[in-house]
């Protein structure tokens, strides 16, 4: 009898688009590897869900998601008679597929914390070069237009860009998980209208109105979900946690924590460290580790870590004013000086409940990659510049608004 082959060529069905097709075995074999398959348990939107309940969805979706745009867009290219070949198709593919392969446990508050030195980007090249090599040289081609230094500029705009698939896929996907319907784009409009001009990506005049509503739609998004006061104190929180995991640890503290976890709150990480066998340890690191570890730690003997550990698990929040003004000397000093007294903390402790910072929103940036619309003419202008919505301008400005925590009465 011959052996039966398995059919790897998967059918996923997606909340978001239906059906997603995986395209060859290579990426269905990318997928099952435990590098990409730990995506399962890395949170998209941290602890997003503190505020919107349904906020579960993980990087793998995302990931998963993006590439299946990428497919799209693809397909609409090649269609407008831009030649994109069967490689460089798959090497975007596999770039999209991996672009995220690099974020920790809760990535930002891990990067503040306790993974210091190299940034989930740079992870994410040392994912793909150890894949690479595990694959044969099979992702070559995807490293390169990654890094940007693939001759075709385009291609990794289609990557990395102000309107590229990643930011297309996370839009709508969190906004349908969150619920707050201001996020929704209509990505399909947006990638029927891409065109390349010069070897630039463009949108086609008549996508214009599509493009002021992504624009749009990021900046509500970020203000009302991503930058989201809750969220927000709840990421410090959970910053401060880590912090004080790692200061207790490199006193010689055994915090109990898995071992994969317990090697970053040992070691101090750099670039330059970061090697082959760091990165395998650092595929074990998911979130479970984080929020299993911080449940132990309110039952941990120092009360920093015991108090700031029970009131992220139990949802007790420190309070948090947002406001559009820096807040003055004299206004945090006089929070501290009060909650110093009511419990009864050392100077050092203090900074571990009361804490201040700032927080900026663009919604669009018009001097870095910037959306480029194609008149029928064959003229090219920023998007800012064609556009007749009076507020476009304004929201390629920066944003500022100043925070202060501190424990509820």
């Amino acid at each position: 009898m011959t052996e039966k082959k398995t059919n790897k060529l998967k059918i996923l069905n997606d909340p978001i688009y239906g059906f997603i097709t995986i395209p060859n075995t290579l990426i269905c074999d990318l997928i099952d590897h435990p590098y990409f398959q730990r995506l399962r348990r890395i949170s998209q939107m941290g602890l997003s869900h503190l505020v919107y309940p349904g906020a579960h969805h993980t990087r793998f979706h995302h990931a998963i998601g993006s590439m299946h745009l990428m497919q799209k867009a693809v397909r609409n290219l090649r269609f407008k008679g831009i030649n994109i070949s069967e490689e460089e198709a798959n090497a975007l593919y596999i770039a999209i597929l991996l672009h995220d392969i690099g974020h920790g446990a809760f990535s930002h508050a891990l990067e503040q914390s306790i993974i210091t030195g190299i940034h989930h980007e740079a992870i994410s090249l040392r994912f793909m070069e150890a894949l690479n090599e595990e694959f044969n040289g099979q992702l070559t081609l995807a490293i390169t237009i990654f890094t940007e230094k693939y001759h075709r500029k385009f291609l990794h705009q289609l990557i990395s860009s102000q309107l590229d698939m990643d930011r297309l896929d996370y839009l709508n996907r969190d906004s349908f998980y969150t619920g707050v319907a201001e996020g929704n784009i209509s990505s399909e409009r947006l990638i029927a209208m891409l065109n390349v001009e010069d070897d630039t990506l463009v949108i086609e005049e008549k996508g214009i109105y599509s493009v002021e509503k992504f624009i749009v739609a990021r900046r509500l998004m970020y203000w009302q979900v991503y930058l989201h006061k809750t969220g927000l104190v709840a990421e410090k929180l959970l910053g401060k946690i880590l912090k004080r995991a790692k200061e207790l640890t490199l006193l010689g503290e055994k915090l109990p924590a898995s071992k994969a976890f317990s090697y970053f709150l040992h070691h101090q990480t750099t670039k330059e460290k970061f090697t082959l066998e760091t990165l395998k340890i650092f595929a074990k690191l998911d979130d479970y580790d984080v929020f299993s570890a911080i449940k132990e730690w309110i039952s941990y003997n120092d009360r920093v870590i015991s108090k700031l550990s029970e009131s992220l698990i139990n949802r007790i929040l420190p309070k948090i004013i947002l406001q559009k003004e820096p807040f003055t000397k004299l206004q945090i000093e006089k929070i501290k000086q009060q909650t110093k007294k009511k419990l009864n903390l050392s100077n050092s402790e203090l900074d571990y409940f009361v804490y201040h910072g700032k927080i900026q929103n663009q919604a669009y940036d018009a001097t870095k990659n910037n959306i480029q619309i194609l008149y029928k003419n064959g003229t090219i202008k920023d998007v800012t510049e064609a556009s007749d919505h009076l507020n476009l301008q304004a929201l390629s400005n920066t944003v500022y608004k100043y925070y202060m925590c501190y424990p509820k009465k």
